[in-house]
């Protein structure tokens, strides 16, 4: 007689213990992706403070304050999400260690049992029958042998169940722990999302004081809305200047080129022609002309250089570094204006505003075209991407020139601040003489 231990049992706790550590590795990798969002989210938040912190130490409101607020706003709104999506997910967790709990108390009751059972039995053939007697009884030899694998197997059977008890008690005692430590957990992310909330309040108060105080300054608001048009206009058509100046080159280059071609191919024809001539004195067979090669067509008027860096430049939409550090605080193309109301301003680019001084850095690899200083922008670099053009504008303190190969994320010059303490770069992007949404091509922040 062998004993039979309760196998499917067991392998039902397996599969137990297999599926929640499967549940477990998910629910691992969507924290950690939640836990990369909110430590983004909240790098932005101290970055924005810094940047409210220095457009608030001016005595009189401003719309570079406005900005910062607003981004300040969405960012502590993103936050405020992300905890939500955290308690989501902490309650998910939960759920998942507290079925784990109740498989491994059902499994220990279970193996509880069975070992009670076979104590009893025990203690039951201890009263009967000494296990000698049993053993020696046996009418034969290979009857004894099999009565004494069957005491050992019985023990080892009731030790092993003992040591699975023990097991199991110590899994659910570390998934208690692990449950505490969840609501523990999920405690302090309600706590910090209250938290949130009332500093979200407290700014949205803040937004509202500022809109009122910049409402009772429409004229000088209609003032500066005009001095930043006539400022605009004046650097789009020193844009347009600088693209038709390039377009000219390369239509001069292409000139050039074509005539080489067919000044060489004329040589070469009269070449030819005079050693026919000079073959037809000596009664010698005529050289025929090589079939002509199909002239490749261009257009673009670029030279292969410029074609592979115009090409690559394409290929890196929605990859591009950012030429500063900070946030879009005025977005491309026509936008309602942040206080006027029925006031449409419009963007050849985008505005970045960020902290005093924040080096700006070339996106691409690319040629200066020029340099210069202008009413209401400051220092202006244009950057040459083969048949692109990046414009960086409201700098100061530059440190390229015209003519000068530079590299991605090459400085090349800081942030102007001007005197209500703003401190924006105006960036463009330009193909040929059309202008480009620069978010487009900006790596997601």
């Amino acid at each position: 007689m062998l004993i039979s231990l309760p196998g499917s049992r067991r392998l039902l706790l397996m599969l137990t213990f297999i599926l929640c550590s499967l549940s477990g590795v998910y629910a691992q990798k969507t924290r950690e992706q939640l836990e990369k969002e909110k430590s983004e989210n909240q790098s932005k938040i101290r970055e924005i403070q810094g940047i409210l912190k220095q457009t608030s130490s001016q005595k009189n409101v401003n719309l570079g304050q406005l900005k910062a607020l607003n981004q300040q706003i969405n960012t502590y709104k993103k936050q405020i999400d992300l905890l939500s999506d955290d308690l989501d997910l902490l309650n998910g967790e939960l759920k998942v260690l507290e079925k784990k709990r109740q498989s491994l108390d059902s499994s220990l009751n279970v193996l509880k049992e069975e070992y009670g059972h076979m104590i009893y039995e025990a203690s039951k053939r201890n009263v009967y029958f000494n296990q000698l007697v049993f053993l020696f009884s046996a009418g034969t030899f290979n009857q004894f042998v099999l009565r004494y694998k069957y005491l050992k197997q019985y023990t080892e059977a009731r030790q092993g169940q003992a040591k699975e008890i023990g097991i199991l008690q110590e899994k659910l005692a570390d998934e208690r722990r692990r449950i505490t430590a969840k609501k523990n957990q999920q405690k302090t992310v309600l706590d910090t999302r209250v938290s949130e909330n009332t500093k979200l309040e407290g700014l949205k108060v803040k937004q509202n004081e500022v809109i009122q105080e910049l409402s009772q300054k429409e004229t000088e608001l209609r003032k500066q809305i005009a001095e930043n048009k006539r400022a605009t206009d004046l650097l789009e058509a020193n844009i347009r200047r600088i693209a038709e100046r390039e377009r000219r080159e390369r239509l001069e280059r292409e000139r050039r080129e074509r005539e080489e071609r067919e000044a060489r191919r004329k040589a070469e024809r009269e070449r030819i022609a005079r050693e026919n001539a000079e073959r037809e004195k000596k009664g010698e067979a005529a050289i025929v002309e090589a079939p002509k090669e199909e002239e490749p067509v261009i257009s673009s008027g670029m030279s292969e250089e410029e074609t592979t860096l115009a090409s690559s430049f394409t290929a890196s939409q929605s990859r591009l570094p950012w030429p500063v550090k900070g946030f879009v605080s005025g977005h491309f193309g026509q936008r309602p204006h942040a206080v006027l109301k029925g006031v449409m301003v419009d963007n050849l680019g985008v505005d970045i505003q960020t902290t005093a001084g924040e080096p700006v850095r070339s996106v691409y690899d690319g040629v200066v075209l020029d340099v210069t200083e202008m009413p209401g922008m400051g220092n202006v670099v244009a950057i040459q991407h083969g048949n692109y053009m990046t414009i960086y504008a409201k700098m100061n303190g530059v440190t390229v020139h015209a003519g000068q190969k530079v590299k991605a994320r090459e400085n090349i010059g800081r942030v102007a601040t001007d005197s209500d303490g703003t401190s924006e770069l105006q960036f463009q992007i330009w193909k040929n003489t059309s202008r480009l949404n620069p978010e487009n091509w900006l790596i997601r922040r």
